[in-house]
């Protein structure tokens, strides 16, 4: 059994091993003293006594407080302490807080009292610590002192940590914010600043603790609060302070506080102004109001170097200008104030970067509300805005882009003056970029982005600075097609953007008319864009979106803007803007919009609209008659046809209303378009003209309605004979027939569909109002160069087209009527002027449609020539004449042959065209016209070679006087030997050698058919042999052969196919009669050097005519010629056949272009390779295996041609191949005749029609040109890729007899 000391001195012991040594120097308690890991220990009871002790040194305190962090950092100690004595020092540390007043002890305890109160559980020291702290400084006798701010810093930074609901554990609240606020009035810029920081924390944790019951702690103290705030902001110099005041005023703003205490200052300001002036002090006289302290507060915050400062210094603007009912006065202060150059020099050095470029533009964007005083602060700080732009746009749906969109308009529109031509561009460019951007998918915007994007490029344009800006009109132009394309993707989401879009749009176009806008080519491409933005988007999305359009409101903006571009002065582009409204339909479709929203507003912009169409399309104001009726017009086509048929009775509105519906009537018709069943618009059309026939009375505007009324009728009763047949009122075609014989009436100036046309000229009982109209066309197309212009289906919108397309169809009375009208002119006296003019519409007429000259021709066009030259009481003017022969040799060049008639007419017609020639070059020379009756000549000879105008050709070469003059021109031109070469096509002498040449070229095609046998060819072979049974053209051979070597090059290619003409008659007869040709030595030699000379001509058509001429006279060595020695052996031939082989083997020569000259080369090998002894050189020296074998590589089914397959066959045919080259050209030519087969290649030697060649009196060139098509062209050669298949084929078969 233990005694009692026993026991105690155990319970010391453990003690000892717990808690260290028992006691202190002192002797507390061990049970006080905790153990350190370093090894020492701390007594809880002494540290709470230094603490507690104010005259306790602070160096000691300060020593106490570090070994006391050093400890608390170590786990086991700090258990301890919370364990055992969790609340022992907390009175200590807060009575050491506010005893010494040492900043580095006030930092240590505060850290202490943080550690502690984030180490303990919930609800223990941090509760404890805040609930003193808090009493403290809401006790009665607070003195406030530097040691007190410690006390706030501390509180402070407990508020800070927000751990288990701090708010709670505040007992006095209304007396803690008391003393704060007053001690806001303390000079003290260290106290000020912890004040608003835990007034700010206690603001906070207020809304967000259960215990704020949606009282407001602060809202007693408002006004004083607030001024004292914000005057404690505007004195200090300290950034620390400036935030938390800065954070602080930013919640009460957000509250509503300043709304409160704006509104109540001003109430209070007034009331004294009014009633208690003389009672102010002059203390009270010098505070400034509220609005104006808080403009000169942020200031400071605002001019700080901290990028913190100045964007919580915005975000305050911002609340305190945002609330609803937020007085506009005050946002006058801070623009008054400055504030607002403040903000834009914050964004100057931001470098475009967020935050601070969202937080100025939100501010701005409040401030813009004050407009007169902001817009001068605005116009200074503009240039800083323009970067900002192209940064905000850069960035979707970045939440300042509409409020920097919003001021840049601004500045614009009521400053343009600010605004440099760069800045101008710079924003268009900026924009435009944006709206590309969306288009592609790269970025997306806010509806209203785009709205005011369209609104800022509308204001550039309307701005007077606009047309100096160059590229503004390019930006725009892409820039319109972008907004309406972005509109029309995003309708159905937001329909209403497509009005601002097409406000764009008409803005746009308006702009491209401005000014001299013809010669700015820029406005034209924009005018030019906008109409194919509507062509290719605006009309396609409008024609499909229309039946489940419901909004009334957009649709009358797309018509207004269509209806905006055909009224502006502009008429080629309005023009181009009707075809295309017209092609889609455009009087269906508006009748549709009427159906649909069945408005007066509607049918008012439907009619003004179709009104303009018509002005557009029928000029001179047409389209008054229907604004002048939309008052009285109804909605519905089928009450328009109503109407129609009702008698007038003199009842204006009535007629004004028939005037319009006949004139819409006309004017969709045209395009195709049918407003109503085709049986109920005759029907009405009938009616129409029955009841009110006869109230028709004379004069021009009545013209023009039975001249629409002629049209529409037509139209309709052709219609009615294409499909099926409708019924018809004949006594309505009667009434109409009359009214058209019996008033006048231009249809040359109308607008007419072909249908109708058609059916009109089809009608006998009209014939001579349609010849009167014919006529009447003829003068104005004469005269002004006016014509008939023919719309819609299967129609042409060009001159005479559809006159033409009449004639030669054949199936009316076009044709009759120009004929008719043609002789009846002839037979009555002085209408030359008439003729001319009849003459004139024929030859355009068979220039468009060459079928028409054989309508011409089998409905007696040859008697009118007859007639006109036969009937004349006086020789024909030169104009006349002129025209004549301009009509001859059109019809000849067109008809054909079997057509012509082989009667007297034309004998006549050619005896009068030679009996007008031969005196006219006897007296005046050789001119344009008798140079042309030389190519008409040349059209008949070249019709007798088909067995047409026999007689005519028989004629021209019998008759001697022409043989004499043809003859004593080409004497001419040979004499002059050299120079002969200045006779070229430019000059009057060239030409009419060309002819003469031409004239000579078809006389021997057409003697050897109108006269066979007749003549002895060869006779010109020897230009001594003057002797020849009949009088006729000829020219010797060796006198070709000068012409060629001296002429011009126009005439070296006539001559050519003369020679070859004579040789080709020559070598004819020869070939069935085996005659003996006879030939000088010395001229065979001569003919021979000039066709070698020119086998490699420049021109392939000489190279070839000379090659085969060559080639002839190389095969007479078959027949019985004298000197045929001489044939074969000519150095020249030589030269020939190695260029030729040389040329094929070289790989780079080897191409399409070489593939034409090398032909006429092949022509002469092949002739020396059929010569009975062929030249040695030809295989051994020329064409040896290595050199076929060069050959046969180079080609390829690009380049092998029906030449090269003939000189291989006639290789072959003389055993110049080899079995290894045979097989290799085999396989080339199989695969050339796959790849035609195949269709893959073109033929590209196939010949096209001739063109259409007006053979007009200034321009015997295209005369020439066509003659000498003619004379190339052979009826019987097989042209192109079908000539290559025989080739290949005979080459084949060649093969097989081997």
């Amino acid at each position: 059994m233990k005694l009692q000391g026993e026991e105690e001195e155990e319970e010391e012991e453990e003690e000892e091993q717990v808690y260290g040594t028992a006691t202190c120097s002192l002797g507390h308690r061990s049970s006080l003293i905790l153990q350190t890991m370093e090894g020492g220990r701390i007594c809880l009871i002494c540290l709470t006594n230094l603490l507690s002790n104010p005259s306790s040194p602070t160096f000691h305190v300060a020593h106490a407080l570090s070994q006391l962090s050093r400890a608390l950092s170590h786990p086991p100690f700090l258990h301890s302490l919370l364990s055992l004595h969790p609340h022992l020092l907390v009175s200590p540390l807060l009575h050491s807080l506010s005893s010494f007043n040492d900043h580095s002890i006030a930092s240590q305890i505060t850290h202490i009292v943080l550690f502690l109160s984030n180490s303990s559980p919930p609800s223990s020291l941090y509760a404890e610590f805040v609930s003193r702290i808090a009493s403290i400084l809401s006790g009665a006798k607070l003195h406030w002192s530097p040691r007190q701010a410690y006390m706030l810093h501390c509180l402070g930074v407990l508020l800070n940590c927000e751990m288990d609901n701090p708010y709670a554990h505040i007992k006095d609240k209304s007396a803690l914010v008391f003393n704060l606020v007053a001690g806001l009035q303390l000079p003290s810029e260290e106290i000020q600043g912890e004040i608003l920081f835990v007034l700010y924390k206690l603001c906070i944790l207020q809304y967000a603790s259960e215990e704020g019951n949606g009282s407001d702690l602060l809202f007693s103290f408002c006004p004083k609060l607030l001024r004292l705030s914000m005057e404690a902001l505007m004195k200090t110099q300290c950034d620390d302070v400036r935030s938390n005041c800065v954070a602080l005023l930013t919640v009460l703003a957000q509250r509503g506080y300043f709304e409160n205490a704006f509104a109540n200052d001003k109430s209070i300001r007034d009331c004294c102004e009014a009633d208690n002036f003389m009672d102010v002090t002059e203390h009270e006289k010098d505070v400034l109001p509220l609005n104006i302290l808080f403009a000169e507060a942020i200031k400071g915050p605002l001019l700080s170097s901290d990028s913190q400062l100045q964007l919580g210094t915005l975000e305050l603007i911002f609340h305190c200008l945002s609330w609803e009912s937020g007085s506009s006065k005050q946002t006058q202060v801070l623009v008054e104030e400055n504030i607002v150059d403040y903000v834009f020099e914050i964004l100057r050095l931001s470098e475009c970067k967020d935050p601070v470029v969202s937080s100025c533009l939100r501010v701005l964007d409040l401030l813009s509300t004050a407009e007169h005083a902001f817009g001068q602060r605005l116009a200074i700080g503009f240039t800083t805005l323009v970067p900002v732009l192209q940064y905000v746009v850069e960035v979707p749906f970045h939440p300042v882009q509409i409020p920097t969109l919003k001021l840049i308009q601004n500045c614009i529109l009521n400053y343009p003056g600010i605004v440099s031509i760069t800045q101008f561009e710079e924003i268009g460019n900026i924009l435009t970029r944006m709206l590309r951007r969306h288009i592609d998918g790269d970025i997306d915007m806010l509806p209203e982005t785009l709205i005011i994007a369209c609104s800022i490029l509308v204001d550039l344009m309307n701005s007077p600075s606009s047309h100096e800006a160059s590229s503004l009109t390019t930006l725009v132009q892409e820039s319109v097609g972008h907004a309406i394309l972005a509109s029309i993707c995003l309708y159905e989401k937001h329909p209403k953007q497509i009005l601002h879009s097409l406000y764009f749009l008409k803005e746009a176009y308006a702009f491209s008319h401005e000014g001299n806008s013809t010669n700015n080519k820029g406005k034209l491409e924009l005018g030019s864009c906008i109409i194919d933005v509507c062509r290719t988007h605006l009309i396609p999305w409008f024609a499909k979106s229309i039946s489940e359009m419901e909004d009334e409101e957009i649709v009358l903006g797309v018509l207004e803007a269509f209806h905006s571009v055909l009224l502006q002065n502009s008429h080629a582009q309005a023009k181009e803007f009707v075809m295309i409204l017209v092609s889609s339909s455009w009087f269906s479709f508006s009748f549709g919009c009427l159906g649909l929203f069945p408005s007066e507003k509607m049918k008012w912009r439907v009619y003004l609209m179709f009104s303009s169409i018509v002005d557009v399309l029928l000029g001179n104001e047409s389209g008054q008659p229907i604004r002048d009726a939309t008052l009285y017009l109804p909605s519905d086509p089928s009450d328009l046809l109503f109407l129609l048929g009702q008698k007038s009775n003199q009842n204006l509105e009535l007629l004004s209303c028939q005037s319009a519906v006949l004139l819409i009537l006309y004017t969709s018709s045209l395009n195709d378009e049918r407003l109503a069943d085709e049986k109920l618009i005759l029907a009405s059309l009938e009616q129409y003209i029955i009841v009110n026939g006869s109230n028709f009375p004379c004069g021009a505007a009545d013209s023009v309605t039975i001249a629409q009324l002629m049209i529409l009728y037509g139209l309709y009763r052709g219609l009615a004979k294409m499909g099926y047949q409708i019924p018809y009122s004949s006594e309505a075609e009667r009434i109409l027939f009359e009214l058209a014989a019996q008033n006048e009436w231009d249809l040359s100036s109308a607008m007419i569909h072909f249908i109708s046309l058609k059916w009109l000229f089809q009608q006998e009982k009209i014939i001579k109002p349609l010849s009167y109209q014919i006529l009447r066309f003829c003068r104005k197309n004469s005269s002004t160069g006016s014509h008939i212009i023919i719309l819609g289906n299967n129609s042409q919108n060009m001159d005479v087209q559809g006159l033409a397309k009449l004639v030669a169809a054949g199936d009316n009375l076009a044709t009759v009527l120009l004929v008719s009208l043609l002789q009846q002119l002839i037979e009555e006296e002085d209408n030359e002027c008439d003729i001319i003019s009849v003459v004139n519409l024929m030859v355009e007429i068979i220039n468009i449609f060459q079928d028409a000259a054989d309508q011409l021709c089998m409905h007696g066009i040859g008697n009118g020539i007859q007639d006109l030259f036969s009937r004349s009481s006086r020789p024909l003017s030169q104009q006349m004449f002129v025209a004549i022969e301009i009509l001859i040799f059109d019809m000849l060049w067109s008809v054909k042959p079997e057509i012509l008639s082989d009667g007297r007419t034309w004998l006549a017609v050619t005896m009068k065209l030679i009996w007008y020639l031969i005196p006219m070059v006897t007296a005046e020379g050789w001119t344009q016209e008798s140079i042309l009756v030389l190519g008409i000549l040349s059209l008949i000879l070249h019709h007798s070679t088909s067995q047409a105008l026999v007689e005519s050709s028989k004629a021209i070469l019998l008759n001697a006087s022409l043989v004499s003059m043809i003859n004593n021109v080409i004497q001419s031109s040979c004499s002059k030997g050299p120079a002969l070469i200045e006779d070229d096509e430019e000059t009057r002498k060239g030409e009419t050698l060309t002819f003469v040449l031409i004239l000579y070229f078809f006389s021997c095609r057409s003697f050897n058919a109108v006269l066979p046998g007749t003549l002895d060819w060869q006779n010109l072979l020897d230009p001594s042999n003057e002797t020849q049974p009949l009088s006729l053209i000829s020219i010797h051979c060796h006198d070709l052969c000068r012409l060629m070597h001296f002429g011009s090059p126009l005439v070296k290619l006539v001559a050519s196919y003369c020679l070859l003409e004579l040789f080709t008659r020559i070598t004819d007869p020869i070939n069935r009669k085996q005659d003996e040709i006879k030939w000088n030595m010395g001229n065979l030699i001569s003919v021979m050097a000039i066709l070698e000379g020119f086998v490699f001509y420049s021109d392939i058509r000489v190279a070839m005519n000379s090659a085969l001429c060559l080639s002839m006279i190389l095969g007479w060595e078959k027949l019985r010629m004298q000197d045929k020695k001489v044939v074969g052996r000519s150095t020249w031939c030589r030269l020939i056949v190695e260029e030729l082989a040389m040329s094929l083997t070289v790989p780079c020569l080897a191409s399409k272009s070489f593939m034409n000259h090398h032909k006429p080369a092949v022509h002469v090998a092949v002739a020396l390779m059929k010569l009975h002894s062929t030249p040695e050189w030809m295989k051994k020296s020329v064409f040896d295996d290595s050199c076929i074998s060069a050959i046969i590589e180079n080609l390829s089914v690009g380049n092998v041609s029906e030449e090269t397959v003939l000189l291989f066959r006639e290789l072959l045919n003389h055993d110049y191949l080899n079995s290894d080259q045979i097989a290799s050209l085999n396989r080339v030519f199989q695969a050339c005749r796959k790849h035609i087969y195949s269709g893959d290649s073109q033929d590209e030697s196939r010949e096209e029609n001739p063109g259409k060649v007006t053979a007009m009196p200034d321009d015997l060139g295209k005369a020439c040109e066509f003659l000498i098509r003619l004379m190339s062209s052979n009826p019987s050669a097989h042209k192109g890729n079908k000539r290559l298949l025989e080739e290949i084929e005979m080459f084949s078969r060649s093969l097989t007899r081997e």
